[in-house]
């Protein structure tokens, strides 16, 4: 199978990625949506630069996905099309339990042509984190809702002693419900650890996220 996976530069999506290159299917692009004002990637706020060296390190193409909230769907639709033209036959997410997220990555690839693939659906949240951690991937907060974690939480790496601070803390330690967001930028598929420094702590009120410099 030749695939094209949804990459946010989170742990999910990085986790779904280790899985299906453990099942021997080929890469034929990896698709990161960017909000186009801010040239950071949706959610996870991640700069272009830092996407491009997670893409050399994992020596996948990337399609760079630019687009605004009102042509977000169209868009995504759009670069699914190219991967496809480049060899996929699928799209990998790392979606795990949200039926609204599973209909619309289906939807999105039936009008593209692809099938549609989560190699984490519907398995223990907390079980896929620690899944994360142990096998050696290295995962920094980056992103919080101040109304469930303290800053002190971002630019920290992911550790199972933190897992546990979050969890005294009430939160559901995969963040799938937007609790927080992260950026892998090492791990068993990475070539070499992406070069970064962190930054100021910008906050939204709702939200607060690290800055990231590339080194």
């Amino acid at each position: 199978m030749n695939f094209a996976i949804s990459y946010s530069g989170g742990k999910d999506s990085a986790l779904a990625l280790y899985r299906i290159l453990q099942q021997g299917h080929t890469p034929a692009a990896m698709i990161t949506t960017v909000n186009i004002g801010q040239q950071r990637s949706w959610f996870h706020g991640i700069q272009s630069e830092l996407l491009l060296a997670v893409s050399e390190s994992l020596q996948i193409p990337l399609i760079v996905c630019e687009c605004t909230p009102n042509n977000y769907a169209e868009e995504f639709e759009r670069s699914l099309k190219q991967a496809r033209l480049m060899g996929a036959d699928t799209c990998v997410f790392g979606d795990i339990d949200i039926a609204g997220h599973k209909a619309w990555n289906e939807e999105r690839c039936r009008q593209a042509g692809l099938q549609c693939t989560l190699p984490l659906w519907h398995e223990d949240r907390e079980t896929l984190t620690r899944e994360v951690i142990n096998l050696g991937f290295k995962t920094l907060i980056k992103i919080i809702d101040t109304d469930k974690l303290d800053s002190a939480f971002l630019g920290q790496t992911l550790t199972i002693p933190l897992i546990e601070r979050m969890k005294l803390a009430g939160v559901d330690v995969s963040g799938e419900n937007g609790e927080f967001h992260t950026f892998v930028y090492d791990g068993p598929i990475f070539t070499s650890p992406i070069p970064f420094s962190l930054g100021e702590v910008i906050d939204f009120g709702t939200h607060s996220a690290i800055d990231l410099h590339m080194d």
